[in-house]
This record gives C-alpha cells, structure tokens and sequence, in this order.
C-alpha cells in the first residue's frame, strides 16, 4: 500500500508582490503529482487556476488575477493531498489608473523576457510546444517524408498548423502504436479538454461578482437616462451630459497640452526602444559569437545563427544586412577554425565526428568528412614510416615516439573490447622485466612499435569510415535526413577510394616488416624505402615466433572491425612467409646447437651406460618442437605450411641434417686425440651435476678405447628410445616425413656404430691374439717332444686375464655392449688358436694331450660367449688333433681340466651369465 499523501505547503512566492496580472512562480511540497492533480489554485482569494501551470511537485507558475484583496495567502488544492496552507502572501498593487498602453507594454515585457530568456537558454519557441500530446510512448514509422506530401497534398503533421491533419500526425508519429493505445491517446485528450473547460468556467465564476456590479451600474444609468428623456429643461440629459465632456475635454487640452506632447515625444521614444530591443539580438550577435567561440560553445554559436539567418538571410533592410554580414565574416572565421581543428592530428573519434557535425551545420563548403578520413590516412602512413626511419637512423632504444607515448597496444584492445583473440581480453604481450628494450632486437620492437601504431589509429580510422557510409556523422537519431542521405551518397562514391586507403595502409605495414624481416621477398627497388636493416641483429627462432604472435594479434584486432578479408589477405600472406622462414631458422638454429653440443659432452656415464649427451640432445629437438607450436599452430584463415610440398622436403632435409650433424659429433668425439679435451671444461660440467659430484672429482679424461664404448652405448640408446622418442614427438607437432627421418637416422647410427665397434675390437682383440703364439711356444716348447701335461701354461691363463680386463672395462661402461664385445673378443681368439693348432706339423702323445687340454680350458672358460664362428674354430682345432685311445689319458685331460677350473674359479666367474640388472635413475 502506498502512504497518504500530505498536503500541499506553500514556502515561497516570487515576486513577493505585484500588480494584477504579474507573473509568479510559487515553491513548496506536496504540490501535485502533475497537471492533472491540480484542482485549485488561489492567490489573496482570486482562482488562479485559468493560468495556472504546474511544473513540478515543487514548483507552480500562474498569474497573478485582480483580486479583491490587497494582501492574502496561496492556497494550492490537489486530488491527492486536498486542500493545503501557505507559510507566506503576496501583496497585490492597486495603482489608480493603468493605461492600455502600460498594461500592453507589461504583457510585451514579459513575452519579450520569456522570448530573451528561452534564447539565452538555447530553447526555441516551437520547443515549447508539447512534445507528445496524444501521452502515449512514440512509435515513428519508416514512411518517408515525400511520400506523406503525395498523400496529404497541402496538409501538414504539425498541430500547430492551419492545415495540420491528424491522420498525418498518427502515420507520422504512431505508425507501430496498438489500438488499445490509441484509446488510450483519445481519453487523455479528453481529459485535457475536460480540464480546460473546467479552467476556463472555473475562471468566470471566480469574476462572476464582478460582472454582477458592472450589470447593476449600468441599469441604474439606463434607468436614470430614462427618467430624465421625460424632461426638455436646457435639452435632454444626454445632450447635457455631452456639452459638459467636450467643455471638459477642451479645458483638459488647455490644461494639459504640454504634458500631452511630452507624453507623446515619450510613446515615440518607447516604441523606438521596443523595436531596438525587439532586434537586440541580432545587434548583439557578431560579439556574442567572438564570445562563445573562445569558451568553445559551438552548438551556441550554431543555434543563434540558424536563428539570425532564418529572420534577417533575405531582409532588405540597410542596417540589418550590414550587421547580417558581419555576421557572416565571424561565421566564415569559424567554419575555417573548425576544418583546422578537425584536420589537425592526432585527435579522437569523439572530436572528429563533433567538428564535422558542426561543419555540416554550418554548411561548409566540400565534403568535410572526406577531408578528414583523407587526412587521417596520409597521418597513418607518415607515423609507419617514422616508426621505420627512427629505427634505422638508431634514434630509439626503446623510448616512445611519434607523441604515442607508453604501450598503446593494450590501450587500443582495450577500446575494441570485442575481439576474438582479444576476446582475447588480454594483451597481446606478457609482462617483460625492465631491461627488456635493452635486450630485445631492434628488429622485434620496430614490429611491436609498428603493431602499436596500426591498432592504435586504424580501429578510429575505420569508424570514422563507417559514421560516414551510414551517416551516424551528422545525426545520431536521424532528424537531419538530408545531410544523412547526401552523407551516403558521398560514401558510395568514394567507397573505391576508400578501399584504396586501406589497401595502402595494410601494404605498407606488410612491407615495411618484410623490409625487417624477410628484405629478400621484396623487389630490389622499394629496398631503399622499406630495408636498411643488413647491420641489426640476425634473429632466432624464438624471436621470430613473438613477431608471429605480434603480427596475428594485429590481423585479428583489424578483423574485428569487420574489415572484410580481401583487404587484409597481404597480412595472411605476410603471415605464412613469417612462419614458414621460422621453421626454417629455428632449423638451422637448432643444427647449430646440437653441433656445440659436442663441447658439453662430459663423460659421465649412468647405471645404464649412457651419458647426458642424447639426453641433450633429445632435449634440444623437443625444445625446438616446442617453440615451433605457435608458429606452426593453424589459426583462422591460415593454411598447413607443412602441408606445402616445398617447405615440407626442406624441412625434412634439415631435420635430417640435424640427426646426421649429431652423429657427426659423436664420431668427432670418439677420434678426437687425448690432448684436445679441454679438462677444465668438463670438471665444470661434471660439477654442476650434484648427483655425479663424488665420481667426478677424480675423474679424468676417458681413455680412447672408454670413449668408443661408451659412444657405442650412446649409439645403442639413440637406436633403441632417442630416435623412437624423436619420431613420437616429430608426429605429434604435425611434421611430415618422419618416416624418412627415421630411416635415414637409424642408418646412420648403425653406421657409426659398426665402424665403431670395428675399431674398438681391432684395439682389444688384435692384442691378446697376438699374444697367444709367443706364450705358446715360449721357453722352445715343441708339440713333437715334450713333456705330460701337469696342467694348464700360463700363457693361456694371460689370454684369459686380458679377456678379463677387456670384459670388466666393457662392463664398467655397459652390461649390454658385454655379450656382442666378449663374443667378437673370444672369436678372434678362437680363430687364432685354430691357425695355430693347423700349423702343427705332428704332435706327440703327450703334445696332443697337452693341446687338447688348452683347447678344451679356454674353450670351457669362454663357453657363455660361443657363436658359431668361434664354435666352428674350436671344433677344427680340435679335429686336427689326434686323438684320445687310452683312458688313462683321458681321465688325465679331465683331472686337469677340473684342476685348472677349480684354481681359475675366481677369474672365471666373470664369465658366468649374470642377472643383475643395471639400476634405472
């Protein structure tokens, strides 16, 4: 429930006091919910309520009428509140005589204030008029004016016209409005007339008595010239009465002649004060123009011109086409004051469109609009340029320029609001810490800077654009439909021109960067104008991925303008060249890097017999895939440059060429000669790996034969997990020919790897060989006359020793390269014993013996390492012995063999197939 409302209360009045008919304004609470709460309004006991207008629940304003009270309240009565009180008076003025002409000169004083005032306010006199009232909410159609003309001929929608027609008025301003609200319209113009009749009747009984008086004087002189008709003494009363006036009349002249010319030298000077204060303000306009214009109140200066034009633009009067053209001098005056200020730059969106609105209403010569989108472009194209040459001539390191000062960038997403990447609400740059400029090549920051320039201007440039076409320029709402059409019909004539400009902005950004970046993809003459960048820093892959990402942000803020894609394909093109040349230099980069890679190697080999050497290097590949994510990742409109049959091979030439520089430096490393290890160089490799601390501090340079093995399990390691690992992370960033890849990696670390272990059995093998045919014949043993065998000579047992060596420096490297090192060890041995056994001319018994009893130990001791070429030899040296017929001899061959067995055990344990396993890290 709503509460009561309270009376009214009546606070203030102004003027305090006055004559009949003085305007007042009274002030208070409680005085109405609006015009039609207003009942009553009372002022010293007169009904003010014919001219009464409520204005608010504060404020009334009303004449004051001819009351018969000198002094008395204001009592205001509203439907809501009733009937209210008043906490002041006004005090009406009876003055003795008031003339027709003072009463007249009242009402045109007031008219002219009010008329002075609404001008000084910027109020017309037609805005005075109500804006709406049928008080039900406007629906305007889309029918057009001349079309309202063909069907009205002669007839207009204004109601203050002579010849207004309301069916005019409702197509015009109700189109869309509903049957139940055009009831409503018809009862609330009821109500309005029902309140003007009542005003009006309430007004006449308010001055009834007054008319009673006037009724009753005069019957009581018709009454009195009736009784005297009856008498002829001196003629009839009213002939009397007319000699008394006319001898009345000529004594006044007499009187009062001098007074009657001073009265009539003053209505003279009145009238002539009237008509100069009538036209004050045209007299008054040329300074009231100065005026406003220095405190910028163009729409002011706009408005009382319009006004002037309309009263004095066709007059023929001297004096006012005189003060009309001065007039016109401050006018011109502004409209080139105006163009100045709209072509100055830079200046916002906001001010442009205010200068051309004031320029169009003013009707300035040309097409202000196109000057200013025409201006805005050669600015744009001269602020690219500049970023280039302050660049080039070193300028700038990182200071702001171009009076754009601080990061723009995340300024102008900001006033998008809108796109999609920046939908992205974010910037298109992270937090840099504040050496940044410093360390940032010229070349990344030129593009930055010029991304900043392009996003900062072009969004308001391309607005301005489309105020134009759709002429939002001259009107936000649509009242100045000439100057709107005449706006589009200029845009679609200059449309071409237009898409020029934009052709010319969004080539000169892409040319300018290539100039930066990729300098040989432009003809050879615009390199002057767009190049000079030969002495900056050659760029990596990474940083040309930030100027990817520079570059894509700039393409999508401009696409969600709604620029169409045409216009801005250079840039996708400029886009596709940037990544595939970033594939390409993040190659040759990352070829680079695994060649220093050689240098880091540091020797210390883990439980599984590798180094940290393919553990970087797999590091590496996968960093590069990495850092190429962005470059390669397809966006919106962009294509699969590894798709492209060109980029495709030659990134598969290089990767391959990655795999084989690798393996080249491993290779580099196992023939490298002692002394060109760089032991400082290692150790703090070596030390800054805490969990290897304790088996570095001594450690030295490996010797040649340590090395091969352990680039022989780094060989191993790379065949078996680093390529298959490579290949898996190959296809998962998307490159192609990873087949190929592959193939030819793996090819060429078998490669090395045999010609590795080539080398590596030749060093070992060759040795304990070459050692068995002086062992065997040392001291003249002769297989013809020798002695019983008493076990097994030492020369056999040193073979056996060396096996041991070459077995445990195997097995300290890696227990996997232990079985394929040991089984190429014991076939060469093999094979010699068995050329050896071949040369034997004849043996004794006891030669024989002793023979098979070497054969058959050596052959025992080895047995775990057999293959078959080695099981091939041993079998022929011991088929080219005679053989075994007696049983003591053969009990003999095996006591001994169990003796040497048993006194070798230690030794030999080695090699027995062990299970244990190398511990993972």
């Amino acid at each position: 429930m709503s509460p009561a409302r309270l009376p009214p209360l009546v606070t203030g009045i102004s003027p305090k006091e006055g004559p009949a008919w003085t305007k007042v304004t009274i002030r208070g609470e409680n005085l109405g919910t609006g015009p039609a709460d207003l009942i009553g309004l009372s002022i010293c006991g007169h009904n003010c309520m014919l001219t009464a207008e409520w204005m608010s629940a504060s404020k009334i304003v009303c004449r004051v009428g001819p009351a018969k009270d000198d002094k008395g309240e204001i009592i205001v009565t509203t439907k809501s509140g009733g009937l209210g009180t008043s906490t002041v008076s006004f005090k009406l003025l009876r003055p003795e005589r008031i003339g027709i002409l003072e009463q007249s000169a009242v009402w045109v004083d007031e008219v002219n204030y009010d008329m002075r005032t609404n001008r000084n306010k910027g109020i017309s006199p037609f805005s005075l008029r109500p804006s709406n009232p049928l008080g039900i909410e406007m629906d305007k159609g889309k029918v057009l004016q001349k079309d309202l003309e063909q069907v009205f001929p002669g007839m207009s929608g204004d109601f203050t016209s002579e010849n207004f027609s309301a069916s005019w008025y409702l197509i015009e301003n109700h189109a869309g409005s509903g049957f139940e609200q055009l009831k409503i319209a018809a009862n609330n113009l009821k109500k309005q007339a029902t309140k003007k009749n009542e005003g009006s009747l309430a007004y006449v009984k308010g001055g009834l008595s007054t008319f009673f008086e006037a009724q009753d004087a005069l019957a009581a002189i018709h009454q009195r010239l009736e009784s005297d008709g009856t008498e002829k003494v001196e003629g009839s009363m009213t002939q009397r009465l007319e000699n008394i006036l006319n001898r009345a009349s000529d004594t006044a002249d007499t009187l009062f002649q001098e007074v009657l010319g001073r009265k009539d030298k003053a209505d003279s000077t009145r009238n002539a004060l009237n008509v100069l204060q009538r036209f004050k303000f045209l007299f008054n306009l040329p300074l009231n123009i100065e005026r406003n214009i220095q405190k910028g109140d163009y729409d002011v200066v706009i408005n009382d011109y319009e006004k002037a034009k309309s009263l004095f633009g066709n007059t023929e009067v001297a004096v006012f086409k005189k003060v009309y053209a001065e007039v016109e001098t401050r006018i011109e005056a502004l409209r080139n004051l105006l163009l100045e200020k709209l072509l100055e730059t830079p200046s916002t969106l906001h001010d442009q469109k205010r200068y051309i609105r004031y320029l169009s209403d003013l009707h300035a010569p040309g097409d202000p609009a196109w000057q200013c989108i025409y201006a805005q472009h050669k600015w744009i194209l001269q602020l690219m340029q500049n970023c280039r040459d302050e660049f080039i001539s070193g300028g700038r390191v990182g200071a702001g320029a171009l009076g754009l000062e601080g990061d723009t960038h995340l300024a102008a997403l900001g006033r998008l609001g809108h796109s999609a990447s920046l939908k992205r609400g974010g910037s298109l740059r992270s937090a840099r810490p504040s050496t940044w400029r410093f360390e940032t090549p010229q070349q990344v920051q030129f593009v930055e800077k010029l991304s900043d320039v392009v996003i900062g201007q072009l969004p308001n440039f391309w607005k301005l654009w489309i105020s134009y076409v759709n002429g939002s320029l001259f009107s936000e709402t649509g009242e100045k439909s000439g100057q709107v059409e005449k706006s589009k019909k200029n845009a679609r004539q200059r449309q071409n021109d237009f898409k020029k400009m934009i052709e010319e902005l969004t080539n000169r950004l892409v040319k300018l960067i290539r100039g930066a970046l990729l300098p040989t993809t432009l003809p050879q003459g615009e390199l002057h104008v767009y190049g000079g960048w030969e002495d900056k820093t050659e760029l990596t892959g990474a940083w040309f991925t930030q100027i990817i990402h520079t570059v894509r942000g700039c393409h999508e803020a401009l696409s969600t303008l709604e620029i169409p894609n045409d216009l801005l394909q250079v840039i996708q093109d400029l886009l596709l060249d940037l990544r595939v040349h970033c594939l390409m230099v993040t190659l040759l980069h990352t070829s680079e890097d695994v060649k220093r890679l050689a240098e880091k190697e540091d020797w210390v080999v883990d439980n599984e017999g590798i180094t940290s050497l393919p553990s970087k290097f797999e590091q590496c590949l996968v960093h590069m895939l990495q850092s190429l994510k962005e470059p390669l990742e397809i966006k919106a409109g962009e294509i699969n440059v590894l798709q492209l049959d060109q980029v495709q091979d030659k990134a598969a030439q290089l990767s391959v060429s990655i795999m084989k520089v690798f393996i080249n430096c491993l290779e580099q490393l196992s023939t490298k000669a002692d002394e060109d290890f760089d032991v400082s160089h290692n150790v703090s490799v070596d030390l800054s790996s805490p969990d290897r601390f304790s088996s570095i501090q001594e450690r030295s340079i490996p010797t040649s034969e340590q090395r091969l093995l352990i680039i022989l399990s780094n060989c191993q390691y790379l065949e078996r997990h680093t390529f298959l690992n490579l290949a898996n992370h190959f296809e998962k960033h998307g490159l192609t020919g990873t087949e190929k890849i592959n193939r030819v990696s793996l090819d060429a670390v078998r490669e090395l790897d045999g010609k590795l272990f080539e080398a590596y059995i030749e060093r070992r093998a060759d040795p304990i060989a070459g050692s068995l045919e002086p062992g065997m014949y040392a001291g003249y043993f002769d297989w013809r006359d020798c002695q019983t065998p008493s076990g097994v000579r030492n020369y056999l047992k040193e073979a056996l020793v060396n096996i041991i060596a070459v077995h445990a420096e195997v097995f300290t490297v890696s227990k996997d390269l232990v079985p394929r090192v040991l089984s190429r060890i014991v076939e060469s041995v093999a094979d010699e014993m068995c050329r050896l056994m071949q040369c034997v001319s004849s043996f004794s018994k006891n030669g024989a013996l002793q023979a098979r009893l070497e054969l058959s130990a050596l052959r025992d001791a080895v047995a775990a390492y057999l293959n078959p070429d080695s099981n091939a030899s041993f079998k022929q040296a011991l088929d080219s012995l005679p053989q075994l017929h007696s049983g003591a001899d053969k009990k003999l061959l095996e006591e001994l063999l169990n003796k040497f067995k048993s006194s070798m055990q230690l030794q030999l344990t080695c090699f027995q197939p062990s299970n244990i396993q190398p511990i993972k890290r």
